[in-house]
C-alpha cells in the first residue's frame, strides 16, 4: 500500500456497524446501481451524495444492508467494473469524504455497506496495466496475463470474451497478446502471480479500515485461468453454460480453463482470512458461467472457509413456473452442504423480474416475500420495491457495450439501469434537475416513489410491511426448508425449526387457486400486508392472484 492510502487508513476512524457476526445469514440486501439511484449535482449521474439523501428512505424499507456497484476511479468504458484506481471514488460520485459520510449516516441508521470489488480485472487505465504493457521484464511485467501467439500468429488460444470475440488482444509493445474475459479495456489480472494477490488483499484491507461491512465480489469465479493456456472444448448437445444468453458465441464453449479453476477458491480463503478480522463483515460472490451452479457454492461458500454466501443466475432466466423454483430450492438443500445461498431474482445485469417472468407490476410484492423466505440471504435491487418493469430503451439512447455489440437479438443492460422515479410530476421523475445519463421512462414515473407513498395498499408499502413483518418469524430466519407438494402455480414449503415453524405458500399466478395443505389446525397469521385467508377450515388456503400466505398449526 503507498503512503497515500496508508495514510488514509490510519486516519479513518469510522468502523463496521459490528454486532452479531451472523447478521448477513438472514440479510436481505438492497443494491444500488449509484448512477442511476440519486443525482445531487444536477450532472444527470447518480452518486454518492444522492445516496446519503435517500437513506431514510432506505430505512423504510427495512432492508439490512446496502451493496452499491462500483464508484471507485475509472474510465467507465463498463460503467465502472473497469477499475483504474481501486482506492478513490470517480469525481463524478463524489469524493472519498462523501464515502465517508455515507458510512457514518448509513450506520447511524443500522444499515451496513457492502461494496462492489472488482478483482479479476482491471481497467488498461490503471497504472499497473500501464507498466505491465511497457515492457517483458518491468517489475510488474506479470502482472496480467500475457503470451506470445502461435506461429502463425493467431491468439494463444481459443477462449472467447463475453462481450464477444476472441479473450486475446494483441499488444504492438511487448508483441504479445494480453487476456480479457470483457472488453477489451478490461485485461485480467494474472493471480498466479502472488504479488497481484497481495496488491488485492491490502485494496480490501483499505476499505475495511473505512469502515465497510463487506463485499459483493464480482465475476468471483473468474480470477484465475489455466497456466497452461489449454483450448476450451465445445459445449456438448443440451448443455448450457449458467448466465449467458444463447445468442452469444460464448454459450458455444466450456470455459473450463480461461475460469472456473481449482486455483480461485484456494485465494478465497486468504481473502476469508482477511475479512476474518475485522468483526461482523461479511462477502457474497457473483457465480456466472459454470454448468454446475450448486456444486460451485458449495465448493465457494464452504462454511468459515471461503466465501460467506453466493448467489447463482438460477432465477435470472426467463423460466418461470412453481416447478423451476422448487426443483431449485429442493437442489440447493441437497447439495449446498455447508455453504449458503444468498437468492435474487434481478440485479444490473439481467431483464427487470416483473417483464422477464411475466408477472406485472401485480406480482412484485409477491416476488420480495418468496424471494426473502426461501430460507437463505436475498438481494433486491433498487426498483424491485416498486414494482419497476423493463424499460424500453431505443437504440440511439443505448450506452452499454454488450448491448450495443448484440443488438438487436439481445438488447443489452440499459433497460434494468435506467434511473429511479422519485416523483412523478418532474420531468426527470426528481432524479436529476438535467437530462440523466439514460431516460426516466414513462411507466417508472407512473410508479414513482411519491405515488406509492400515499398509497397504503401500493407495491412499495406492502414491501415495508412485510419485510418489517418478517424480522419478527425467527421461523423466516432459519435456513431449514421443507418443500411441500402443491398445485401446478404454488410454491409451498415449511421453514424454521420445531416450535417455530410457518407454512409459507406463494401463487406465482395472476388467478385465485385453492391448495389443501393436508394440516386440519392450520391456522393463518396475518401481519404481513397480504391478503389474509378467506376460509382456512380443515387446511384449505383460498390465495388471490399473485397471494401469499402463511400460517401455523400445532
Amino acid at each position: 500500500m503507498d503512503m497515500r492510502l496508508e495514510k488514509m487508513a490510519k486516519n479513518q476512524v469510522t468502523k463496521q456497524l459490528g454486532g452479531d457476526a451472523d447478521w448477513w445469514r438472514r440479510a436481505v440486501i438492497y443494491q444500488i446501481y449509484p448512477r442511476s439511484y440519486m443525482d445531487s449535482n444536477g450532472d444527470g449521474i447518480g452518486d454518492l451524495p444522492g445516496i446519503v439523501s435517500k437513506l431514510d428512505y432506505l430505512q423504510s424499507l427495512n432492508i439490512d444492508a446496502i451493496w452499491i456497484s462500483p464508484f471507485f476511479t475509472s474510465p467507465m468504458k463498463d460503467f465502472g467494473y473497469d477499475v483504474s484506481d481501486y482506492c478513490d471514488v470517480d469525481p463524478m460520485f463524489g469524493t472519498l469524504a462523501d464515502f465517508d459520510e455515507l458510512i457514518e449516516q448509513a450506520h447511524q441508521r443500522g444499515i451496513r455497506i457492502l461494496i462492489d470489488l472488482v478483482l479479476s480485472h482491471t481497467s488498461d487505465q490503471h497504472a499497473w496495466f500501464k507498466e505491465s504493457r511497457g515492457s517483458r521484464d518491468n517489475a510488474k511485467a506479470d502482472w496480467y496475463v500475457w503470451a506470445d501467439p502461435k506461429p502463425d500468429g493467431t491468439p494463444p488460444t481459443n477462449w472467447l470474451s463475453i462481450f464477444g470475440g476472441s479473450a486475446w488482444e494483441w499488444d504492438a509493445v511487448r508483441r504479445q497478446y494480453y487476456m480479457h474475459n470483457f472488453l477489451v479495456s478490461q485485461p485480467d489480472l494474472n493471480f498466479h502471480n502472488p504479488q497481484v494477490q497481495d496488491a488485492l488483499l491490502e485494496v480490501t484491507r483499505f476499505w475495511l479500515e473505512r469502515g465497510v461491512d463487506g463485499f459483493r465480489l464480482d465475476t468471483a469465479n473468474m480470477y484465475t485461468h489455466d497456466a497452461e493456456l489449454r483450448d476450451n472444448p465445445p459445449i456438448q448437445p443440451g448443455g448450457h453454460i449458467n448466465g449467458i444468453d444463447v445468442t452469444n458465441p460464448y454459450a458455444m464453449q466450456d470455459p473450463v480453463y480461461n475460469i472456473n479453476r481449482p486455483e480461485t477458491p484456494v485465494f478465497m480463503e486468504r481473502f476469508r482470512a482477511l475479512l476474518d478480522q475485522y468483526p461482523a463483515t461479511t462477502s457474497v460472490g457473483e457465480l456466472g458461467a459454470v454448468r454446475d451452479m450448486y456444486s460451485t457454492i458449495a465448493t465457494y461458500t464452504e462454511q468459515g472457509k471461503r466465501l460467506h454466501m453466493a448467489y447463482s443466475f438460477d432465477f435470472m432466466t426467463t423460466e418461470y413456473s412453481a416447478a423451476h423454483v422448487t426443483y431449485i430450492l429442493k437442489t440447493m438443500q441437497q447439495r449446498v452442504g455447508s455453504g449458503w445461498p444468498c437468492w435474487a431474482f434481478s440485479n444490473h445485469d439481467v431483464m427487470r423480474v416483473v417483464s422477464r417472468w411475466g408477472t406485472g407490476p401485480q406480482g412484485a410484492a409477491m416476488l420480495i416475500a418468496m424471494l426473502t423466505s426461501m430460507g437463505g440471504s436475498a438481494c433486491v435491487y433498487q426498483g424491485e420495491e416498486l414494482g419497476f418493469p423493463e424499460a424500453e430503451v431505443a437504440f440511439e439512447d443505448l450506452q452499454d457495450p454488450f448491448g450495443i455489440r448484440f443488438w438487436p437479438g439481445y438488447k443489452g443492460r440499459d433497460g434494468c439501469r435506467t434511473p429511479i422515479a422519485w416523483e412523478a410530476e418532474q420531468e426527470q421523475g426528481g432524479f436529476s434537475s438535467a437530462k440523466p445519463w439514460l431516460p426516466v421512462v414513462t411507466p417508472h414515473k407512473q410508479r414513482a416513489v411519491n405515488v406509492q407513498d400515499a398509497d397504503v395498499a401500493s407495491t412499495l408499502n406492502q414491501v415495508r410491511q412485510f419485510l418489517g413483518w418478517r424480522r419478527q418469524q425467527a421461523a423466516l430466519l432459519s435456513r431449514e426448508l421443507e418443500v411441500l407438494d402443491a398445485p401446478e402455480n404454488v410454491v409451498a414449503f415449511v421453514c424454521g425449526e420445531a416450535g417455530k415453524r410457518l407454512l409459507c405458500a406463494f401463487n406465482l399466478q395472476g388467478v385465485p387457486v385453492v391448495f389443501d395443505s393436508a394440516k386440519p389446525d392450520l391456522q393463518a397469521v396475518t401481519g404481513h400486508g397480504f391478503e389474509a385467508c378467506a376460509d382456512c377450515d380443515g387446511g384449505v388456503i383460498s390465495l388471490a392472484a399473485h397471494g401469499v400466505f402463511f400460517g401455523t398449526w400445532n
